[in-house]
């Protein structure tokens, strides 16, 4: 006992003294610390605050005086009157920009929408900022959190020679970039709080190195009390512990160790050696003071743990400690535990491999990935064929589909994958199928029943060493999908009852999925039935194109991309592509209303500007009759770009909300984007559309698309457009089928994840000799010589057959242009699918057709029109209105 408190008394103090968290130094310190850093945060706030008044002071003058600057530079109001001055400002602010050393400067209109911006997307959106007091002609300035970030910008006004505000300019800067004194005097700050911090650590640890040396005993009371732990620890820790001294007598021994060693009364201070009921193995680690780490040692019927390390790493006495534990039970419960483990890991990667896709046949294949060879040699799937289509299953495993094979070799005798499986009722398959259950066959070769489905084949199973199987139905939502089956060859044992619940989990995971894939499989084929059944079947027949188009569905849903071709009189055609915001089959339905729509209002021979605007007028109504009252958010929104080609003049006239700009081929393979003005999506209203007009080279390709073909997670919108450019180039005499097949190989990735809709129009001419038209003069006797010129013209043409009609058209339409319209009065025939009369005058006053009473004289001549002709109609030009009708060449039906 003397030895045991000589020991103690040897425990150094300096630990449980020097790295106490309530020691005298470490409170010292922890004061210290706490002032240093006070005065720190302070000396930084005060300086930050100062900092932040001096730049926003310095922010406010510079952005006043660039955009007082600017606005009275020379050729700003003139700019401002230009027909488009964003194309004369934006370069001079750019250049004043960067002159002045701000970060902006934006000239506007009255309304606050930008002419110019250093973010070419941001010209033409409503300035983000207060306008009423310069509009009032005042000096405004303010801080906002705008396009680049938190700004500080100064607004002034623009004013003519007559003193009234004609627009604004706004200067600013980022915040960020006014250095000021913080930048040079923070580091000195942060520097002398460092020393600050040096020298009280340094103070501290001379201190606790002072308490130290003063303090290496403990006081009695501590001494006692660290003995009675010491005692209890020891005596009831239900691990043995020996401690042998140097000259290999036992020192100590707890009362759990003389139970496991089952040692004398006298063991403790007696030579290792001579302990009658040690092992040699045991006795010769003892001795020897070597380390041991969970040796397993014999001890009677026991087996113990052994661990020993040396007592003298740290200055302490020779000799060596030894720790035991009975691991007999362990031993016995480790098989199971390693199995029980090696299973849930199963069940775990089970549960992250397992229904990565929406594709049934993948996922098959993902629980065949997971059990080879981990539970079983081979893995065979079988789903109803009916489900594949994503239908319901049938009542009996017949038409079972093989969608998946698996196993540790490949030259085994099972049925091949995408064969298709009738199970016979007294195979395993057949009865797990009806009834929900697994079927464990245990012993291959005793049992009969499975023979009967192919005896050949189920000689060459037991042949090639197949001897046990699981077949489990893939069971979800209380429908049987199919069956997976589970084999086992000669090199590992059989399945036994405890594997079932392995493999019913197993498949459970996977048969969730495959449902999943089966409602999506059947879902996504009615949106993409209804989408396709949305979109144009076929072309319509038309001179003026030849044209080409793909439309591909994204693999994870349809959209509402759509495109179209549309007749028009006069032999003109056009063309559209559009875009619905979103997936499924809202947007699906409302790409059909929209397609719908554009078909009516073709039909009223709109200007594409006008088209646009009333089919935003649409979708702004749509939007407020299918807001959502829970959030309040908008559900429709829409792109869209309407184009009309005229082959007679071989001019295109283009208007788009909010799309992409079309692509140009010319006849020699170049390549061009045309600068199409801008105008917003559809349903945001509020900004008017612009029509530009272009004259196309016969041959010339028109290129429309939806965003699906060119924009990816993986490139940016310019990468997408120069791949489009390289695959249109350089193939003038390519027919637009095979463009649309170079542009998607060369543009998308093999699942797409958007809709794709491409059309592509090669232009036609209509040649000069199909065209004929005269002026006529405002002379009621000019009605006989222009009805006697187009009868010559007709017989040239050797449409003799239709002159007697086309005789009465001119009469009545060349009449009432010279009666109620006005100057220039002018007569066109064009012959194409059919020939086409036109009468157009400078009055924009529509005829309408009515039905005249017998005593009046007049009101009969535009009925006799329609009743002669195919189809006539108005429409509108700049220069006054078109009355157009067409007559069915002979050999054609009427379509009216």
């Amino acid at each position: 006992m003397e030895d045991r408190f000589a020991r103690l008394r040897r425990i150094p103090g300096r630990s449980l003294v020097g790295k106490s968290p309530r020691s005298v130094a470490g409170q010292v310190f922890i004061l210290q610390v706490a002032l240093v850093v006070l005065l720190v945060a302070c000396a930084v706030l005060a300086l930050v605050l100062q900092s932040q008044r001096d730049t926003g002071a310095e922010a406010r003058r510079r952005s006043i005086a660039v955009a007082e600057t600017f606005a009275h530079s020379p050729g700003v109001l003139a700019a401002l009157r230009a027909p488009s001055p964003t194309a004369v400002l934006q370069p001079m602010t750019e250049a004043g920009r960067k002159a002045a050393g701000v970060d902006f400067i934006v000239v506007m209109d009255t309304h606050g929408i930008r002419y110019t911006h250093p973010m070419p997307d941001r010209i033409g959106k409503r300035f983000v900022g207060t306008i009423a007091p310069s509009l009032a002609g005042k000096v405004h300035t303010e801080s906002v959190n705008g396009p680049l970030g938190h700004e500080e910008q100064a607004t002034v006004p623009v004013e003519n020679d007559a003193g009234h505000v004609v627009g604004l300019v706004s200067a600013g800067l980022k915040v960020k970039n006014i250095t000021s004194r913080v930048d040079r005097q923070i580091p000195i700050i942060l520097t002398a709080g460092a020393a600050a911090l040096g020298l009280a650590t340094a103070g501290t640890a001379l201190v606790g190195r002072r308490l130290r040396r003063q303090t290496h005993s403990l006081a009695p009371d501590e001494m006692t009390r660290m003995y009675e732990h010491h005692d209890a620890v020891l005596h009831s820790v239900r691990e043995g512990v020996l401690i042998v001294g140097g000259d290999g007598r036992l020192v100590l021994a707890n009362d759990e160790a003389r139970r496991l060693l089952d040692l004398p009364p006298d063991a403790e201070g007696r030579p290792v050696d001579g302990l009658p009921a040690l092992e040699p193995e045991t006795v010769e680690l003892l001795t020897s003071g070597r380390e041991a780490t969970d040796e397993v040692h014999l001890a009677g019927a026991r087996l113990l743990a052994v661990n020993q390390r040396p007592t003298d790493r740290d200055g302490g006495p020779e000799g060596t400690v030894v720790t035991l534990r009975d691991s007999t039970e362990l031993q016995a419960l480790s098989g199971r535990a390693e199995t029980a483990r090696e299973r849930l890991k199963l069940l775990y990667d089970a549960g992250l491999g397992i229904g990565t896709t929406l594709d049934m046949v993948r996922t098959a294949e993902e629980l065949a990935e997971v059990t080879v060879p981990r539970f079983a040699d081979f893995v065979t799937v079988d789903l109803a064929d009916d489900v594949l289509h994503g239908a319901d299953p049938a009542a009996t495993a017949t038409h079972m589909r093989r969608v998946a094979v698996r196993g540790v070799r490949d030259d085994h005798p099972l049925y091949e994958k995408g064969r298709l499986i009738d199970f016979l009722p007294s195979t395993p398959q057949a009865r797990g199928y009806g009834s929900g259950c697994l079927e464990l066959v245990p012993d291959l070769p005793s049992a009969a029943g499975w023979r009967a489905q192919d005896p050949e084949r189920a000689g060459k199973i037991i042949d090639y060493g197949l001897h046990s199987l699981v077949s489990a139905p893939v069971r979800a939502r209380g429908a049987v999908l199919g069956v997976a089956n589970f084999w086992r060859a000669k090199e590992r044992g059989p399945f036994d009852e405890e594997e079932l619940s392995l493999a019913e989990e197993l498949v459970a995971r996977a048969a969730v999925s495959i449902d999943n894939a089966r409602h999506y499989t059947r879902e996504h084929a009615l949106a993409v039935t209804l989408q396709r059944s949305l979109l144009p079947r076929a072309l319509p027949e038309q001179s003026a194109i030849e044209a080409g188009y793909r439309y591909l569905p994204a693999q994870s849903g349809v959209s509402g991309d759509w495109f179209d071709v549309i007749p028009l009189p006069g032999g003109r055609v056009a063309l559209v592509v559009g875009d619905v915001v979103g997936h499924g089959l809202h947007a699906a339905a409302t790409m059909g209303r929209l397609r719908t729509a554009v078909h009516n209002f073709s039909t009223l021979d709109l200007p594409p500007d006008e088209l646009l605007s009333h089919l935003d007028d649409l979708v702004g109504r749509i939007d407020q009759d299918e807001t959502c009252p829970e959030t309040d958010a908008n559900v429709v929104g829409a792109t869209c770009l309407y184009a009309v080609y005229d082959p007679v003049t071989r001019r295109c006239a283009m208007a788009r909300a909010g799309h992409l700009a079309p692509a140009l081929v010319r006849p020699d393979g170049g390549v061009t984007f045309p600068d199409l003005p801008f105008g917003p999506p559809l349903g945001l209203g509020g900004l008017p559309f612009r029509t530009a007009e272009t004259v196309l080279e016969e041959g010339t390709q028109i290129v429309l698309y939806t965003d699906g073909l060119i924009e990816d997670r993986h490139r940016d919108l310019d990468e997408g457009m120069e791949l489009l450019r390289e695959a249109l180039a350089d193939h003038p005499d390519r027919s637009p089928e095979d463009s649309c097949q170079a542009a998607l190989d060369a543009l998308l990735p093999p699942r797409p994840k958007d809709d794709v809709a491409l059309l592509i129009a090669r232009t036609r001419a209509l040649p000069p000799d199909r065209i004929a038209g005269w002026d006529v003069p405002p002379d009621p006797a000019a009605v006989a010589t222009t009805r006697a010129a187009a009868c010559a013209q007709l017989d040239r043409w050797g449409l003799s057959d239709l002159s007697f009609q086309m005789e009465l058209v001119l009469s009545e339409l060349v009449t009432n242009a010279i009666r109620y319209g006005s100057q220039p009065v002018h007569v066109r025939l064009i012959l194409d699918r059919a020939l086409i009369c036109e009468v157009s005058d400078g009055t924009s006053a529509s005829p309408h057709l009515r039905y005249a009473a017998t005593t009046e004289e007049g009101g009969r001549g535009l009925f006799l029109v329609a009743q002669t002709t195919d189809r006539w109609g108005t429409r509108y030009t700049p220069e006054g209105k078109v009355i157009w009708a067409e007559l069915a060449l002979p050999g054609q039906s009427q379509t009216r």
